[in-house]
């Protein structure tokens, strides 16, 4: 939205006139949805809820023109769309920055890779051949390597889910107590 927009009598004449041709019903409807955006903001313990719920009339109405030819339905709901975006600018604005990468542990890291070889290692080889095959594949490909496998293994998918499932809870166990103990 334009930083210098700022609302007018002609744009707000205008937000009433796509809420309800009626003048009077538009201005309840209005009234319901800046009560209920406040609300929506309050639930989620945004401090200046009445701000954001201005901020979110405020957007939709600079937008009216290009809504009016796009959108189809209750005008009510854009508005609830718009505040779900307002709410994430929100919080990243009141959230402190964070780094993307955190601090890499080298010890730490080449301690879970040999406590993940030597885990695997301590799996059946059925297991072992289970749990490389059901991860080793990626998107569409990964669906259809999985039905072949649960085929293979003679088994229905939702049974090869578990399974995986079960083998990757053991590994994942293992992997603990190896961590833990530091390899020893």
């Amino acid at each position: 939205m334009n930083k210098n927009w700022v609302l007018s009598q002609e744009a707000f004449d205008a937000l009433l006139e796509w809420l309800d041709s009626d003048r009077e019903q538009a201005a309840v409807k209005y009234e319901q949805i800046r009560s209920r955006l406040i609300k929506i903001f309050v639930g989620r313990g945004c401090a200046d809820a009445e701000d954001l719920a201005d901020e979110t009339i405020n957007r939709v109405t600079s937008k009216l023109d290009q809504i009016k030819k796009e959108y189809q339905g209750d005008p009510a709901r854009y508005f609830f769309g718009v505040a779900n975006m307002i709410y994430m600018e929100y919080l990243r604005r009141r959230l402190p920055p964070v780094s993307p990468f955190p601090p890499i542990d080298s010890n730490q890291v080449e301690l879970e890779y040999r406590c993940l070889e030597r885990c695997i290692e301590q799996l059946s080889e059925e297991n072992r051949y289970l749990l490389l095959q059901y991860y080793g594949a990626e998107g569409r490909a990964k669906v259809d390597h999985r039905k072949r496998l649960a085929d293979e293994l003679g088994i229905a998918p939702n049974a090869l889910r578990i399974r995986a499932y079960r083998i990757r809870m053991d590994l994942q166990e293992c992997m603990e107590k190896c961590i833990a103990r530091g390899l020893e």
